[in-house]
């Protein structure tokens, strides 16, 4: 219950503050390359229910339909995306879902159909959480994209060493979930270099 208050109330105070912003974007992505201004995807949410989530499209239209591992300097990623991607600004419509209440600020990534199908015994309950727009997985694996770029599998490594290692993080994060753990989450993630000065990253194992 104090999660999901702290959810909706953010979300909405988050939303009322980025509505200019979100617009702005919208109308860039839009006047820069052909295709819809957002990018809305079926993914895997709590429980294993499934819900449309928002992003910024950052890559050309149908982008998709050759697959769901993107990795560092992929020629599907718009010059807009790309920008979008670095900063993270591809979320912020997310901020819809949060309060909508289909995710969270801090949890795991919503994952593509498919990979929940896959989770056998303990690490089925990662489900009980409300996928995350930042969290612990994220965080660790903020440079997923070059990590992938450097293999010569990138899928097979994704599914194999990453993915596993999420699961890991992420049942962690369950079993000690606290308000202030999640603050910290979000502040690693919007003020990086504050966080660091302060020795947040650090207490929170993400070092």
């Amino acid at each position: 219950m104090i999660k999901r208050t702290f959810d909706a109330l953010a979300a909405f105070a988050g939303l009322l503050v980025a509505i200019v912003p979100l617009c702005l974007v919208a109308l860039l992505v839009k006047a820069t390359s052909q295709g819809p201004a957002l990018f809305i995807q079926v993914r895997v949410g709590r429980y294993g229910r499934t819900f449309k989530c928002l992003k910024f499209r950052t890559m050309v239209a149908n982008s998709e339909q050759t697959g769901t591992v993107t990795t560092a300097g992929d020629k599907r990623i718009t010059p807009v995306g790309r920008f979008l991607r670095r900063y993270k600004l591809d979320e912020l419509p997310q901020l819809w879902n949060v309060l909508t209440g289909d995710m969270s600020f801090v949890g795991p990534r919503p994952d593509v159909p498919g990979y929940a199908d896959q989770l056998q015994g303990e690490d089925r309950r990662i489900l009980e959480l409300l996928p995350g727009i930042t969290g612990p997985a994220t965080l660790r694996f903020k440079d997923e994209e070059a990590i992938l770029a450097e293999v010569s599998d990138p899928q097979r490594y994704n599914d194999k060493v990453i993915y596993p290692e999420k699961v890991r993080l992420n049942l962690a994060y369950l079993d000690n979930w606290t308000l202030r753990r999640d603050l910290g989450y979000i502040l690693v993630t919007v003020a990086p270099g504050i966080s660091h000065k302060l020795g947040i990253r650090h207490r929170l194992g993400l070092d």
